[in-house]
């Protein structure tokens, strides 16, 4: 199931609130509304995104003010609002990079490849290419365009505070010719300067860890949206919403972080593998 946008999902939780707050059951409030309860259940979990006409009906029914109905109808088409990754809709197919374009922080833990955000453009060619034998030439392009193009999400006023964990092997593997994984390492050290980015690398001495099971990341968006965990597989995309299970997650990056070294050892760390691999 696609993950709603983070606007999407606060509509969502607020029509819920104004119906509960007027004591009205589900049942109830779709009647009225003319709606199904499968209807209902949909907008307030944001699994549909409503109409401005149902937002507006929804506000009159809860009884809410002309400023807070305007503000909701304006939210609900901000939620529908296409994003720059509209552009690559053939490559990004879910939801998450409109939920990290939005994420006021990321949490990332990945013991495989560096993380996307921190791939330069030869580095995420090869990857891309290893991954994905069967594209042509125009499609392989397209994709690390669109991986490029994500980058620019760490740069200026709104940029997230991305904390990534990598493993040490991450850093050893030899990706493409000679010098690849050399400037892609140099990459990541030119990013860990900068003040929205801390890299934490988990040494191969720390032994069995909590993140044993794969990679994965924690978005947070700040103000009272809940966070979102992302898991991503050969399989497909999943989104983690449960409190629970996000909570979880959470936590094993906390043990992660704990056995990784600090982010001034890490630094030092990577220059010292940069000068294993052939500029």
């Amino acid at each position: 199931m696609r993950s709603p946008t983070v606007r999407h999902r606060r509509l969502g939780r607020e029509l819920r609130r104004l119906r509960e707050q007027t004591g009205l059951s589900p049942e109830a409030a779709a009647h009225q509304l003319g709606w199904s309860r499968s209807k209902l259940n949909r907008v307030e979990n944001a699994r549909l995104l409503p109409s401005a006409e149902d937002i507006g009906n929804a506000c009159d029914l809860y009884g809410v003010d002309s400023i807070g109905k305007a503000g909701l109808i304006q939210l609900g088409k901000d939620a529908g609002k296409r994003g720059w990754w509209t552009a690559y809709s053939d490559v990004f197919t879910g939801s998450y990079i409109a939920l990290e374009t939005e994420a006021t922080a990321i949490q990332k833990w990945e013991p495989i490849l560096v993380p996307g955000l921190l791939q330069n453009e030869d580095y995420a060619r090869e990857i891309i290419s290893a991954a994905r034998p069967e594209l042509t030439t125009a499609e392989l392009d397209r994709r690390v365009d669109a991986r490029m193009a994500r980058k620019i999400n760490l740069i200026g006023s709104r940029a997230p505070k991305l904390h990534a964990l990598v493993d040490e092997t991450v850093l050893r593997r030899h990706v493409g010719k000679p010098g690849v994984m050399a400037r892609q390492l140099d990459d990541i050290l030119q990013a860990a300067a900068w003040p929205n980015v801390t890299i934490q690398v988990l040494p191969m001495k720390a032994g069995a860890h909590g993140g044993v099971e794969g990679g994965f990341s924690v978005l947070s968006f700040g103000d009272e949206d809940p966070d979102v965990g992302y898991v991503e597989g050969p399989a497909g995309d999943v989104y983690v919403e449960a409190t629970d299970q996000v909570r979880r997650l959470k936590l094993t990056f906390e043990r992660l972080v704990g056995v990784c070294l600090s982010p001034e050892e890490s630094v030092a760390f990577i220059a010292s593998v940069r000068s294993e691999h052939v500029p």
